[in-house]
């Protein structure tokens, strides 16, 4: 593909705003702001991992992969900044689920050790993580404001934190699970994923590319799973004081 026709394909962002304008959604601005940034982004990226594949330097590895986890923990922070130390919380799940991951990759020898495989994957795996991060700490949230007098009922009869936010944290994880759970249960028949796409529109042979696929489907089940389960029991203790009671100021 040349830059003139990856001009061209400006046209799938002109559609929705001419929607939005007719209909008056009011998303031209977010929208335009939306394509400046992936432009401006992806091509600053790409430019700057062409550098990091072409020397193979672990240091280099190490730190794009820090800098996903960096820039991943501040935006899905903000979905939980109603929880006490949510920022370490987010950063640390995001580390457990790279090296977690990177570990049985490598030390399995399923993928080799080399820039191309570990930060493409951990690009993978870190978004996805991210997303989750933000879903989970979204309905957590809500529902610890929506049964409020519930947790507190419970801790009054005696109960303990974990006995009063048990039901909101279990339904919180299954969740925010769920998307993963169901677009692994169409795919092939409803969707071909991006990554299967993209390397057989590059030419590889169908059956890898399926491989890889499964690879990374596998993967994000596990990230979804982990995300979730230790984000949220990372979060519940900051919900009480030492006497066990609800802080009601978060």
């Amino acid at each position: 593909m040349t830059y003139l026709t990856l001009s061209i394909t400006l046209i799938f962002v002109v559609i929705p705003l001419v929607l939005s304008k007719t209909l008056r959604l009011g998303l031209e601005k977010d929208t335009i702001v939306a394509t400046v940034r992936s432009i401006i982004q992806l091509l600053a990226v790409g430019f700057i991992l062409k550098f990091v594949f072409d020397s193979d330097s672990l240091i280099y590895i190490f730190l794009m992969v820090t800098l996903m986890i960096i820039v991943a923990t501040h935006n899905a922070k903000r979905k939980g900044a109603s929880i006490k130390g949510i920022t370490w919380k987010v950063g640390l799940t995001l580390v457990l689920i790279e090296v977690l991951t990177q570990s049985i990759l490598l030390g399995f020898q399923i993928t080799p050790p080399t820039a191309q495989y570990i930060i493409s994957i951990s690009g993978m795996v870190i978004g996805n993580s991210m997303v989750l991060a933000i879903l989970f700490l979204n309905r957590f949230t809500s529902e610890i404001e929506a049964h409020q007098e519930q947790t507190e009922l419970v801790l009054s009869l005696g109960g303990t934190p974990k006995q009063a936010i048990h039901s909101q944290l279990i339904k919180s994880i299954k969740a925010s699970m769920i998307p993963t759970i169901e677009s692994q249960k169409t795919v092939g028949l409803v969707q071909l994923p991006g990554m299967m796409s993209g390397q057989i529109i590059a030419g590889a042979d169908p059956i890898q590319a399926v491989q890889f696929q499964l690879l990374i489907m596998f993967l994000l089940l596990t990230t979804a799973a982990v995300t979730s389960t230790m984000l949220g029991f990372l979060s519940y203790p900051t919900l009480f004081n030492n006497r066990m009671q609800l802080l009601k100021n978060r």
